[in-house]
């Protein structure tokens, strides 16, 4: 069922949606959450299309704020706000409502969002491209337990990393990182069948993707060992390499389909590595509303961790700011706490100062000895 609002009200819009739902024969919601999509027309179709789809694992109401605050100055001066309401089949498990806000209007979206939330209900709040940089200080974010972004989707997709690092509140995560649960996962298994010390690791994966950076940084802080990044050609992310002394434990996925795990001592295993779509993204982030610590320990790891082997050039994009751009290729090295210093470089240097202060006293014994050699001697008397 298809309903159309023009020049309409919030309340308008919740009394359309209980006729929609008597009509349908189910007086009851039976939505668990609701996801409201900040978005603009061109996003619009492939965000809704994602969202029903993830609406099948989580029936909930789904709320497309989409801001068209006009070209001219007549236009913005119009405060209108339109609506389409979709129950039943086109809206998945649940119910959409798509929310055109003209004119002043768009400004002031949390207005009109706030009386079509569900009553007692988790709210999650998805900006599938220009996220406002902080997002917990959005008007729309603050309503949300529950607040997705993509840096995939910006211009500078590692500066961007940084910039949720700076922004990061309790709540936050990005689909970047859920990109890569799957590799998380085959490779903590991998550690746990095989419990050997990973002397270093390497992340291969296209440029500028920031899932593989966000993979090299976790690894960074589980491991506590540097982590070198190369750059290949795709899909996503290509391999990861994990050295210890009994040889490399390698997952390689060339084609973004399956992946291959290569263990020393152990025949190579096929395991399914398949790139998801957003749909499985979103519904993995709605399982979970409470804090990702991991993901907060993960983005808060400086960038400038993640070298590029000497000799390696990344192709830069045409137009990237200057904080994206990669650091001169040096390998990195983690420091070691003074308390946890090996001592045997100190017992060496005194090693090495000891025979000097013994020269000091032969010396010193030496001159005293000569000296009473030319001292005259006292006759004894007859």
């Amino acid at each position: 069922m298809k309903i159309d609002l023009t020049d309409t009200t919030s309340s308008k819009i919740n009394n359309a949606l209980m006729d929609a739902r008597r009509a349908s024969g189910s007086t009851a919601a039976g939505m668990v959450l609701t996801l409201v999509i900040v978005t603009d027309e061109g996003s619009a179709y492939d965000a809704l299309k994602a969202a029903n789809d993830a609406s099948r694992e989580h029936p909930s109401r789904t709320l497309a704020v989409i801001r068209r605050e006009g070209r001219s100055p007549r236009a913005r001066a119009e405060t209108r706000l339109d609506a389409e309401i979709l129950v039943g089949s086109d809206a998945g498990s649940g119910e959409t409502v798509i929310l055109r806000m003209h004119g002043e209007l768009a400004s002031h979206a949390q207005s009109v969002v706030l009386p079509l939330l569900l009553p007692d209900a988790p709210v999650v709040v998805w900006w599938p491209d220009n996220a406002p940089l902080h997002p917990a200080h959005d008007p729309l974010g603050a309503i949300a337990q529950r607040r997705i972004t993509d840096a995939v989707t910006a211009e500078s997709p590692v500066g961007q990393l940084a910039q949720r690092a700076a922004s990061y509140t309790p709540g936050d995560t990005d689909l970047a990182w859920t990109r890569i649960t799957g590799w998380r996962s085959m490779l903590a298994a991998a550690l746990d069948q095989k419990p050997v010390k990973v002397t270093g690791a390497v992340v291969e994966g296209e440029s500028y993707n920031p899932s593989v950076e966000l993979l090299g940084l976790w690894l960074h802080n589980r491991l506590r060992v540097p982590v070198e990044r190369l750059v290949t050609g795709g899909p996503g992310i290509t391999a990861v390499r994990l050295r210890t002394k009994d040889g490399e434990i390698v997952l390689d996925r060339p084609d973004g389909l399956l992946g291959t795990l290569s263990m020393p001592g152990a025949p190579d295993r096929m395991v399914a590595l398949k790139r998801r779509d957003t749909a499985e993204l979103i519904s993995e982030e709605m399982r979970r509303l409470d804090p990702d610590d991991i993901y907060a320990t993960a983005v808060r790891t400086p960038v400038d961790r993640l070298k590029e082997p000497a000799g390696t050039a990344a192709p830069a994009p045409a137009a990237v700011s200057e904080a994206a751009v990669a650091a001169p290729p040096v390998r990195v090295t983690a420091k070691v706490p003074a308390a946890e210093q090996d001592p045997a470089p100190a017992k060496k240097a005194a090693a090495r100062k000891a025979p000097a202060k013994k020269t000091a006293t032969a010396a010193k014994k030496t001159a005293a000895g000569t000296k009473k050699a030319a001292a005259p001697r006292k006759r004894s008397g007859a």
